[in-house]
């Protein structure tokens, strides 16, 4: 066995049982690089008092980013940060609907009037030019009248 293939088995054998990267990691890797770096900017600002005061945060924030990454890493808890991961998918699966929902009601706002429930904060749609119509939530099953 060559050098470099024993130092792969220790590294494998010492990464045995433990959780390793996943998306919420490399998030925080992520995070962690752009305030270390945002942060080495601002703290060799000169002028405004309070941008090396920035630059000092950004930059702590950044270790503690970093830190977290490593821990999550190398942690041997894998039910939590599963967990946590999956938490953190959820949470970005929900924004990315949320945006492309967004989208979508722009791109069809000269063919339709969106509005929210009052009842479950909804969002529901009329075609322009309908006049004042009573609608029904299907979800929450709340009429009210509605201006399209």
């Amino acid at each position: 066995m060559t050098f470099w293939q024993k130092i792969k088995q220790t590294l494998r054998s010492f990464m045995n049982g433990r959780h390793g990267a996943d998306q919420l990691s490399m998030a925080l890797l992520w995070t962690g690089l752009i305030a270390y770096l945002l942060g080495t900017i601002f703290s060799g600002v000169q002028g405004f008092f309070l941008w090396p005061l920035l630059g000092i945060l950004l930059t702590l924030a950044g270790i503690a980013a970093y830190v977290l990454c490593i821990f999550r890493m190398f942690s041997r808890n894998n039910d939590k940060r599963a967990a946590e991961n999956r938490r953190y998918l959820a949470m970005m699966e929900r924004r990315r609907t949320a945006r492309r929902q967004a989208r979508v009601r722009f791109q069809n706002r000269k063919k339709y009037k969106y509005f929210r429930c009052p009842g479950c904060r909804a969002w529901l749609r009329l075609p322009r030019g309908t006049g004042v119509v009573t609608v029904t939530c299907s979800r929450c099953h709340t009429s009210f009248t509605q201006k399209a």
